[in-house]
């Protein structure tokens, strides 16, 4: 996602997990969509990624058992690959608006820096793609397909040409690296 005169993300640059596949993933499932979204922000960007694992609660603000699988995916996360930067669960403002991580996770390292962001759920994941893409007129690229051993990619049936050609490039970038 590729967000353009917003200074949130990488200037602008994020990689959102999963918007297109995996309807509601264990809290395992979630782990490994974070580790293949954070490989996928590095080779595609270039810079670390800042894994921000999505709710809409911050740090205990709300219990459900919604917020409880990404609060269980965060710490598999972290024990499992303890070199990720990583930070859940997060309110979106808490993932990428430094003012507001500063009130509500004021002891993070990365909340309010927030590149890769990972949805608990395929509902939140797109409706989140598309809100960006169509009202931050923002490049949306993919889905990207991760956690498959060659590269293969998908589009929107909304897409347009140009989205055709930025997947195609992707695509081509990811294979350079098999």
């Amino acid at each position: 996602m590729v967000v353009p005169n917003c200074e949130y993300g990488e200037n602008g640059i994020f990689v959102f997990g999963d918007c297109g596949l995996n309807e509601n993933p264990e809290a395992q499932e979630l782990a490994e969509i974070a580790k293949s979204s954070s490989e996928s922000f590095e080779k595609l960007v270039g810079k670390s990624a800042k894994i921000g694992m999505l709710s809409y609660s911050t740090y205990g603000s709300a219990k459900s058992e919604m917020t409880q699988k990404v609060i269980d995916a965060t710490n598999i996360i972290k024990e499992t690959y303890p070199e990720l930067k990583v930070e859940g669960e997060l309110q979106l403002d808490s993932a990428i608006v430094p003012e507001v991580a500063k009130s509500k996770a004021p002891n993070s390292e990365i909340a309010g820096q927030c590149n890769t962001l990972i949805f608990p759920n395929l509902e939140a994941g797109n409706i989140g793609y598309k809100l960006t893409q169509r009202l931050a007129k923002a490049e949306a690229y993919g889905p990207l397909c991760q956690g498959i051993s060659k590269p293969i990619n998908d589009l929107s049936r909304g897409c347009s040409a140009k989205d055709v050609a930025g997947v195609i490039a992707i695509t081509c970038v990811q294979a350079q690296k098999i």
